[in-house]
């Protein structure tokens, strides 16, 4: 069944004020129901017996050397334990295990570099690979509990480094290839790293593309911990050794493929995971063992709907983000699946790349970010129309809220592909957006496919077990059609663990909000059904003539209509109403001539979701500020707005882009 988006008025609110209202809903078919692997049964299970119920998913989800005796301490608040007196590897999970229940013939791994270069891993393989790295990192002194650095394009020694680690106990820290020799540095000493891997270098939009120069910089000022530096030869960029480098294939492919695997406790350390830029002191998120590959395993069973003898799985994250961590590296290992590596970019060596894969390795079930699927609504349908994506069952979103039209293009192209001839599915794909972050390590707020009425936009439910509320400024819940800020009441398997060296810090940044809730800084706002929408970051609220307005709504109904491809709205100072919207938008769409474009979007965002909302300014821009990684820097348009010198850009996938808006204003 589906009705319209209407417009509802504005209401005040102590916390957030609620815009839109979106009514269209989505019933899953009986088909895809009869066969999925969650039901409302999860649900009343968690209901009646949380723990119980994470205790239960705990022995099903993972192979335990020595069975947990409590499943949560929480006397320690906020930090937590889980699967108390439990141990475990997390690469026996991921691996050994299936090769010992038959599975080793399975491929684990499809990798296609972005020159179109393929490897595949089946799980023996891919178990020997690992096995032969845990052996050469321990030859080259690390030990349990050491930390490795990790700085590698996507390609399969990736997830071989981050598994040959978690065998041995030692402590991976990945940082995103595109981070500076600087932000590298930063890392490495605070979590004194004693290995570092990376990689020549990588390809990215058809070019070449250095990676070990920056390590060489990150290491050239004396003082660090670092005792060897393991290098991939991947795309014979050249390079410069000195007396702590050595290449991989000559350290890794002479060890043995004998290693066994030593269980670890539920709490040891997985990795430390940073999430601050360039700037400040790095906030080294930790995970732990057993709660973290619990809660990753059971979410990513349940929300993709996974049937890991027959699907095969994309997620086209970074393994240099918590995606990558979670839903690449660990949680598909771990349930057996079947998934792809692609180290490239959408556009390379062409547009339709990312629908050549589908089509090529029959993907089934495909996880990617909002900002690509805007980008390819900005390149046009034709594009995935000329390729077949029957394949595809379930569709996922990640990484920042999903507004609703870029939801219904996703359903609606990707989801409805049925073949080249242009057949059409009678039952489009399900779309699970999903809301979780760094520190919560899986997945938090997620529709279950075949389960849930999905709605396009919502992340809608908090998944079995998990506990969210939506709060006022005092910490008391909203009501349904009230917006204000996401908290978690109970903790929950996958939570951090900490800030590495600095508990205060953690504490302070999560703890200190409200009493007794984890908050992290998001605004969320229920429906009248009491589904939940998120509203993006509260330090992205602007506050216009005493509204709290998120800019994650305005920028819906902006790309709602059909002249626009992006936008981002920032909030500047207004002597009149404090602060002023400001939106940025890329155009689709060429207006009809002598219609006035901006005219034209603040009227439709007013009548949309009220006058209130309406941008004082549109500024039509080429392209959007953006990290590699896909994020809007609206701090720099925030700049652009209120008349500034644009603060640092160093980490944009294009540092032409703010030049680029400053001539399109005539700047």
């Amino acid at each position: 069944m589906t009705t319209r988006k209407d417009a509802k008025p504005v209401s005040d609110s102590k916390t957030l004020d609620n815009l839109s209202n979106e009514t269209r809903a989505f019933a899953p078919s009986k088909e895809f129901s009869d066969h999925a692997v969650a039901s409302s049964a999860s649900y009343e299970a968690a209901e009646a017996d949380r723990l119980g119920y994470w205790a239960d998913q705990a022995r099903k989800v993972l192979t335990w050397d020595t069975d947990f005796t409590q499943t949560l301490d929480w006397s320690q608040a906020p930090v937590s334990k889980w699967f108390v007196g439990g141990k475990l590897n997390a690469a026996y999970n991921a691996l050994d295990r299936h090769v010992e229940n038959g599975l080793g013939d399975r491929v684990a791994i499809y990798f296609e570099g972005e020159p179109g270069d393929t490897r595949t891993y089946t799980y023996a393989q891919l178990t020997e690979e690992v096995k032969k790295a845990a052996n050469a990192f321990e030859s080259l002194g690390v030990a349990k509990g050491d930390r490795v650095a990790v700085y590698l394009p996507m390609i399969p020694e990736a997830v071989i480094t981050m598994l040959a680690c978690a065998r041995i106990g030692a402590i991976h820290s990945v940082v995103f290839g595109g981070f500076s020799a600087d932000a590298l540095r930063s890392r490495i000493d605070d979590a004194d790293a004693k290995l570092v891997v990376t990689a020549d270098g990588t390809w990215r939009r058809g070019k070449p593309s250095a990676l070990k120069a920056a390590v060489d910089g990150a290491l050239a000022a004396p003082g660090h911990t670092v005792e060897n530096v393991l290098v991939v030869k991947r795309n014979a960029e050249p390079v410069e050794f000195g007396p702590l480098d050595k290449w991989w294939h000559e350290v890794v492919d002479a060890a043995s493929t004998e290693h066994t695997a030593v269980a670890h406790d539920s709490e040891h350390p997985l990795f430390v995971l940073y999430t601050s830029g360039t700037t400040g002191k790095p906030k080294g998120i930790v995970h732990t063992t057993g709660g973290f590959l619990t809660q990753g395993a059971v979410t990513h069973r349940d929300t993709f709907d996974l049937h890991p003898e027959t699907d095969v799985y994309w997620c086209t994250a970074d393994i240099g983000w918590i995606t990558g961590h979670s839903y690449v590296t660990y949680a598909p290992l771990i349930n057996g699946a079947t998934q792809l590596m692609y180290e490239g970019t959408p556009d390379t060596p062409h547009q339709g790349r990312w629908w050549e894969l589908v089509e090529k390795y029959g993907v089934s079930i495909l996880y990617t970010a909002p900002t690509a699927i805007r980008t390819f609504m900005k390149w046009g349908r034709q594009i995935p129309d000329g390729y077949d994506l029957s394949s595809l069952r379930v569709l996922g979103s990640v990484g920042e809220p999903i507004n609703p039209e870029a939801w219904m293009w996703y359903r609606d192209v990707i989801g409805t592909n049925n073949g080249k001839n242009g057949e059409r599915k009678e039952h489009p794909t399900p779309i699970v957006d999903t809301w979780w972050q760094t520190e919560t390590g899986a997945h938090m707020i997620a529709p279950l496919p075949g389960v849930t009425h999905t709605k396009p936009g919502s992340a809608q439910v908090a998944v079995p077990g998990i506990s969210i509320d939506v709060v006022d400024e005092a910490g008391e819940s909203v009501g349904n059609g009230e917006g204000g800020f996401l908290v978690i009441r109970e903790p929950w398997p996958s939570m951090l663990r900490g800030i590495w060296g600095d508990m205060e810090r953690y504490k302070e940044t999560y703890w200190s909000r409200f009493e007794n809730m984890y908050f992290a800084g998001d605004g969320a706002k229920k429906d009248d059904d009491g589904d939940l929408w998120l509203l993006g970051r509260v330090d992205d609220v602007m506050n216009v003539s005493g509204h709290r307005l998120s800019t994650t709504e305005i920028e819906s109904s902006l790309v709602a209509h059909p002249y626009v491809a992006e936008a981002a709205v920032v909030g500047a100072k207004d002597e009149t109403t404090g602060e002023a919207v400001v939106a940025f938008v890329i155009l689709q769409t060429e207006p009809a001539e002598g219609e006035d474009v901006v005219a034209t979007l603040r009227n439709h965002v007013g009548k949309d979701i009220g006058p209130i909302a309406k941008p004082k300014h549109v500024l039509v821009v080429p392209e959007l500020p953006k990290t590699r990684s896909g994020k809007i820097m609206r701090r720099l348009l925030k700049d652009v707005a209120e008349g500034r010198e644009v603060g640092d850009a160093t980490t944009l996938s294009d540092s032409t882009v703010m030049s680029q808006i400053a001539q399109s204003m005539g700047k």
